[in-house]
């Protein structure tokens, strides 16, 4: 089993995503109308269809990968080393984004 997991992670490292992540153009993206013509017309379908649930989640994704880039998340660890201090915050905040995703699909009835 440990195999199968090692060529999973040995495939992702070659691909590179987390890198190509990272180094995502932020302002070229949005300014992008390749991206932006599509992004910006399945929001409107889903403001004309009025579905806030998925609307929600497309934000709550924005805004992690938004913070995900700050210079906070940058100094979570140093060296090899988890700042707990640090990284307590975001696994509170994680949560609470977590159950409230959790409760508009299946807390709420319309």
């Amino acid at each position: 089993m440990g195999e199968f997991f090692e060529k999973i992670l040995s495939w992702f490292d070659s691909t590179h995503v987390q890198e190509q992540v990272v180094n995502v153009d932020y302002v070229g993206l949005f300014t992008n109308p390749w991206f932006l013509v599509p992004f910006v017309l399945a929001v409107g379908y889903l403001l004309y269809k009025q579905s806030f649930k998925e609307l929600i989640v497309i934000v709550a994704f924005i805004g992690v990968w938004y913070a995900s880039g700050t210079n906070y998340m940058q100094t979570l660890v140093v060296g090899d080393e988890l700042q707990i201090e640090k990284i307590l915050p975001v696994l509170f905040g994680g949560a609470a984004l977590l159950a409230f995703i959790i409760y508009i699909f299946f807390g709420r009835s319309d």
